[in-house]
């Protein structure tokens, strides 16, 4: 068999469809992930009256509770899936998130009281904290290097659409006349749940995990599947990529151990977890989910009512599908990770500081006991949602997902990325629970501490995150200073090196 380098066979494999399908139907699981976190906006608007007079006008407290559980319902999921991606692989795991989504969501719809609601969303946090884990590992591990911020970036797209989806029934469904004003909203998370579980039985298995499993010939065949069938596949790159996987997977079985404890053991080690950590935990502090949680109180406060703050929210979330595809499709790739967290947490910060200008005189105002009025002010706060929003999707939003999927070696990828999610849903539970205390207590100012936090961002990922495009997942652990990574030699004869360039140019 020829011997290849990463390089070139990074160069000579491209996504096929199967490739295409495979990685966007997985990111179901992050379009119920978006419309889960995005309909509760909707659900706990003053508009939804019925809502509001059904549960017997709750109070900031519980509804910072319903908001907020479910995020801790993810922390718990994200944690359970680090071990069920290894035992039972991705595929299965994804499945698994959606029977779980089914009994929550399922809950949720059903709900005769306050507590019903909460353990029903607590358990529909469960399911989206497992896909929201192993959907993006399940990507990474599927896609050729070259087009993996691509396919990976999916699971982000879907989170828009889900928000998406969520913000226009949400406004559809404000005008029913009746509790199905709510029932209905949130008996549509199941719809997803259920096309997800269905489908995953047809999509394949990470070819990653089946090597480990020592499963070698399924893993080539799935393998050669991926890269576009026997007719379209270079057989040679397809044996050296299955080579490589295999000698680093048996030498990390042979001279490493898998757990939580090898994720800080090693200088290597502590840096991708510090980096799957914190591109996480930063991720919610540039303050995304004050914006996505509770958009229609934001819009409320800068003088809209009724629906139209629900058709705003709407116009949003439209407004971050098409930013999120475009950040995905034509520059992720390109330009890489770094430089968008860096410059994305810069204009996050910006962001966010306009918005507490266009807030401030409505506050102040409310405060003093007084009202105020000012179109272009109002228009303003939009616009600074709107601006966050693009800044968003071009940063954070896309890159957290694709950086903490790849940075792991093979041995402490679901560990490490379960960590790196948990981290993530630790910090939404945090800011679900105090940004409804927070706007009472502290009015606008709230935003000038995501203001603070998009500097210090941009200087965090400026000073401790590598560059990963284009890299092979085994040779990503050379980035971060690994020497047990086990990748063919930088040197090969021209032909092979030729023959490689010839399968690019024709595919």
């Amino acid at each position: 068999m020829a011997r290849y380098t990463s390089t070139q066979i990074a160069a000579a494999t491209k996504p096929s469809l199967i490739n295409y399908v495979a990685a966007i139907f997985a990111a179901t699981g992050s379009f119920l992930f978006g419309y889960d976190s995005g309909i509760i906006s909707s659900v706990i608007s003053p508009s939804y009256t019925h809502f509001h007079s059904y549960f017997n006008n709750p109070s900031d407290s519980i509804i910072g509770a319903i908001v907020a559980v479910f995020g801790g319902g993810a922390f718990v999921g994200s944690l359970i899936a680090g071990q069920t991606a290894d035992w039972i692989g991705r595929k299965r795991t994804i499945q698994l998130g959606c029977v779980i989504a089914i009994v929550g969501c399922t809950l949720q719809t059903a709900a005769v009281n306050a507590a019903m609601l909460i353990v029903g969303r607590l358990i529909a946090g469960c399911s989206v904290g497992v896909l929201s884990m192993i959907v993006p590992v399940y990507q990474a591990e599927i896609s050729p290097p070259h087009a993996r911020g691509l396919l990976s970036g999916w699971t982000q797209m879907m989170i828009a659409w889900g928000f998406f989806a969520a913000n226009w029934v949400g406004y559809g469904t404000g005008f029913i006349n009746g509790n199905g004003q709510w029932r209905i909203p949130l008996g549509i998370q199941l719809v997803p749940a259920v096309l997800l579980l269905l489908g995953m039985f047809v999509l394949p298995y990470s070819p990653r995990w089946l090597a480990k499993q020592g499963r070698t010939d399924e893993a080539r065949s799935t393998l050669v599947r991926l890269h576009g069938g026997s007719k379209n596949a270079n057989l040679d790159i397809v044996d050296a990529e299955i080579q490589q996987m295999v000698e680093q997977i048996e030498w990390e079985r042979d001279n490493l151990t898998t757990s939580y404890a090898e994720l800080f053991n090693s200088k290597p080690n502590l840096h991708r977890t510090l980096c799957g950590m914190l591109v996480q935990a930063m991720t919610q502090w540039t303050g995304c989910n004050v914006n996505n949680y509770y958009g229609t109180v934001i819009y409320t406060a800068l003088g809209y009512t009724d629906s139209k703050t629900l058709l705003i929210n709407g116009i949003q979330g439209a407004w971050g599908v098409i930013c999120t595809f475009v950040f995905i499709t034509f520059i992720v790739d390109r330009i890489g990770r770094r430089w968008p967290l860096i410059i994305g947490g810069f204009m996050c910060g910006v962001a966010m500081a306009w918005e507490a200008g266009a807030n401030a005189p409505f506050d102040k105002a409310k405060r003093a006991g007084e009202v105020y009025h000012s179109t272009g002010t109002g228009i303003a706060g939009i616009a600074a949602v709107f601006f966050f929003s693009l800044t968003f999707s071009f940063s954070f939003g896309p890159v957290s997902w694709i950086y903490q999927s790849e940075i792991f070696p093979m041995h402490m990828r679901a560990l490490g990325t379960s960590v790196s999610a948990a981290t993530n849903w630790l910090n939404n539970v945090i800011i679900g629970q105090i940004t409804p205390i927070a706007f009472n207590k502290i009015g606008y100012k709230y935003f000038i501490v995501f203001a603070v936090c998009g500097l210090s961002n941009a200087i965090i990922s400026y000073f401790l995150f590598p560059e990963t495009k284009n890299k092979t997942l085994e040779e990503i652990g050379l980035l971060f200073g690994d020497t047990n990574v086990r990748v063919a030699p930088d040197q090969i004869d021209e032909e092979n090196e030729k023959k490689a360039i010839e399968h690019v140019d024709r595919v």
